[in-house]
């Protein structure tokens, strides 16, 4: 009798782990991969939904890296690996011009979610504003779709972006891409470097130096020690170097631009009667 009741136990025990288990089954969680990320613009066009993510919650000056995922709008289904090239277009009143960018690439850990970065040198206004165009293909067929977008000052109004005519008659941007987070402490720094070939085309400029000397202007302007000048890296395309940060406040970071052979293409060394230089960042934390 004693094993009877043992055996019914065991069943009914095993029927519970059982309906548990077909309970967890029908809610298996989703996980969206972006969710730390902000949703700043969703475009619905040709059946789908193009969505871009970003760290801000707007599309700033400056360098901005975002995040892209296509949706089938039947499904609700994203599609992987979808071929995308992208157009940035500011239309002025009397003129138009794109943007430097990156190519789009698909991220290893998610063949859903295409990256890449642009770089913009103007805010939005109520007269002038910025699109972008996005071409891509996905099982074989090509689609095209324009969205506007408004493109904010920072918070903060310091210059992480500059446009500027060298000394070699070239125009150029430069854009901060980090630190995004400054801390007193030797920063990672690093920058993209762009010539404007004509008004819808920027390349990457390699192998040039940005020589940086940050200041805080507050403080009687003094420097800080262990900075490193940013040089090219080829395999992240980005100017790296080391900004020292002493302690909070407003820093302006002083550079000075070489070419490949040592020239100097904008900025000035700073004395004490040059405290700041024409080409430069800023940063408040």
């Amino acid at each position: 009798m004693k094993n009877l009741k043992f055996i019914l136990v065991l069943v009914l025990l095993t029927l519970g782990f059982s309906s548990c288990s077909s309970d967890n089954d029908d809610n298996i969680l989703v996980i969206n991969p972006l969710e730390e990320y902000n949703l700043i613009s969703k475009i619905e066009d040709n059946g789908h939904h193009i969505e871009l993510y970003a760290e801000n919650q707007d599309f700033i000056i400056g360098y901005n890296e975002i995040m892209i995922r296509i949706k089938d709008e039947v499904t609700g289904e994203y599609f992987s690996n979808p071929t995308i090239s992208w157009i940035p277009m500011m239309h002025m009143m009397n003129m138009k011009h794109s943007a430097p960018k990156s190519n789009l690439s698909i991220m290893k850990e998610n063949n859903t979610i295409s990256k890449g970065f642009l770089v913009f040198q103007m805010a939005s206004n109520s007269e002038e504003f910025w699109d972008i165009t996005f071409n891509y293909k996905i099982d074989g067929k090509e689609y095209v779709t324009t969205q506007v977008i408004d493109v904010k000052a920072p918070k903060d109004k310091r210059q992480q972006v500059t446009s500027f005519l060298g000394n070699d008659e070239t125009k150029y941007v430069l854009a901060m891409v980090s630190p995004k987070t400054p801390e007193v402490t030797i920063n990672d720094f690093k920058a993209v470097l762009f010539k404007m070939e004509d008004m819808m085309t920027f390349s990457v400029v390699k192998d040039f130096k940005v020589g940086i000397d940050p200041r805080m202007p507050g403080m009687g302007n003094h420097s800080s020690p262990n900075n490193k000048d940013l040089t090219y890296d080829e395999t992240t395309k980005c100017y790296i170097g080391k900004l020292s940060l002493t302690m909070t406040g407003y820093w302006k970071i002083n550079m000075t631009l070489f070419n490949e052979v040592g020239e100097l293409i904008k900025g000035e060394a700073l004395t004490e009667e040059q405290e700041s230089s024409s080409l430069y960042f800023e940063l408040e934390f």
